[in-house]
C-alpha cells in the first residue's frame, strides 16, 4: 500500500494494538478528534475508550500515569502533542523511567512508548518546532528512534512495541504528510540500533536521522554532479546508536559530514565527532563537519526558513569536506 507517515504510524498502532491488549494509547485529544495531526484518527471507535483515553492538558500528568501504567504490565503510549510541551514532564523521563529497571535490579521494568511529534517545517508557533532529541540521549535507561519515511516510522514503532524499555519516538513533523510510499500492510519490525547504510560511496560519509535524511536525499545528487560520491547514513536510532556503521564508514571515506535540524553546541552532532575522533582519528582527511540550526531561539514561522539548514548550506557543507 502506497501511504504516508501518518497513515503509517496509524497502521502500526491499530496492527499493534491487535496484538496486544495491553497496549494502551493516551494523550490530549488522541480519541475522539483522533489526534491534532490525526495519527490516532480511529482508534477510538476500533477499540473504546478504555484503551484510547483522552487526558487533561497535562504533560506530567499524562507521563507520570503512563510510568504507573508501564510498572504494572501495562503498556502505555503516551502522546505529547508537541515535543516542546513535554520539559514539565522531563524529571519523569530522567529520575523515574530511566531509571526503575537499575532502582528495582529488574524487578521492574517501564516499557512504554512516548510518541513525540518535533522539529520544524510547518511553520508553527514557539514551544511547537524543537528538536531537542540530545537531552534524552544524555539520560542512560532511555531509547530514542526517529524516524525518516513511512515504511521507517512502521517498522520502528512496532520494534518499539515489543522493546521491554522505555523508548522515545520522536515524529518528524514535516514528514507527516511530505511524501508516499509503498509500505507493507503486513506487520514487520525494524531492529532499534541499527543504521542504514541508504547509499554506498567512497568520498565522504553523511549522516542524518529523522526528516533530514529525506532533505539529504536530495542534496547527494548534486553532490555527486560535482564528482563527490556519497556514503548516506541513516541512523534512525540514537540511542542506541550504531556506532560500528559510523566508524566502518568514515574509515572508508575519510571524511564526515553530519545534518541536524537541532541546535549546534551539544547537539548529537557533537558526539558523533568526539566519537569519530577517537576511534577512526588516522583514518579522517578533514575535520569532521556539522551543518544545523543555529545557536539561537528557533525564530517565529517567518524567519524559520534561515534558521534551519537547507539544501545550499548542506550541499555547500559537503563540498568543503571533499576539498578540503
Amino acid at each position: 500500500m502506497r501511504i504516508n507517515m501518518v497513515e503509517a504510524i496509524n497502521s502500526a498502532l491499530v496492527q499493534e494494538m491487535e496484538r496486544d491488549k495491553d497496549i494502551v494509547v493516551m494523550g490530549e485529544d488522541v480519541g475522539v478528534d483522533g489526534g491534532v495531526f490525526r495519527v490516532t484518527d480511529g482508534l477510538y471507535s476500533k477499540f473504546g475508550r478504555e484503551r484510547v483515553i483522552d487526558t487533561p492538558l497535562s504533560e506530567a500528568g499524562i507521563i507520570g500515569v503512563a510510568t504507573g501504567m508501564a510498572a504494572l504490565g501495562l503498556r502505555p503510549v503516551p502522546e505529547i502533542q508537541f515535543q516542546g510541551f513535554e520539559y514539565v514532564a522531563y524529571h519523569h523521563f530522567a529520575q523515574h523511567i530511566a531509571r526503575l529497571r537499575n532502582r528495582t535490579r529488574g524487578s521492574v521494568t517501564v516499557p512504554m512508548v512516548v510518541r513525540l511529534p518535533y522539529s520544524g517545517g510547518i511553520k508553527a508557533l514557539e514551544h511547537h518546532s524543537e528538536s531537542l532529541e540530545t537531552i534524552y540521549l544524555h539520560v542512560p535507561g532511555l531509547k530514542v528512534v526517529a524516524p525518516s519515511s513511512p515504511s521507517e516510522a512502521k517498522g520502528l514503532l512496532a520494534a518499539a512495541l515489543v522493546d521491554p524499555d522505555p523508548v522515545l519516538y520522536f515524529e518528524p513533523k514535516r514528514l507527516y504528510r511530505a511524501f508516499k510510499e509503498e509500505v507493507s500492510e503486513e506487520r514487520y519490525e525494524i531492529p532499534i540500533g541499527k543504521a542504514n547504510v541508504l547509499k554506498e560511496g567512497n568520498d565522504v560519509t553523511l549522516i542524518t536521522w529523522g526528516a533530514y535524511t529525506h532533505v539529504c536525499k536530495d542534496v547527494v545528487p548534486e553532490a555527486e554532479k560535482q564528482g563527490v560520491s556519497i556514503e548516506h547514513i541513516d541512523l534512525r536510532s540514537l540511542s542506541p546508536c550504531d556506532w560500528p556503521a559510523i566508524l566502518k564508514s568514515v574509515q572508508k571515506t575519510g571524511r564526515c559530514v553530519v545534518v541536524h535540524e537541532a541546535v549546534k553546541t551539544l547537539g548529537f552532532g557533537a558526539e558523533i565527532s568526539a566519537r569519530i575522533m577517537e576511534k577512526a582519528f588516522l583514518s579522517l582527511e578533514a575535520p569532521v563537519n556539522r551543518i544545523t540550526a543555529w545557536d539561537i531561539t528557533i525564530p517565529y514561522p517567518k524567519m524559520e526558513d534561515y534558521y534551519f539548514p537547507d539544501k545550499k548550506r548542506i550541499l555547500s557543507g559537503i563540498l568543503e569536506t571533499a576539498r578540503y
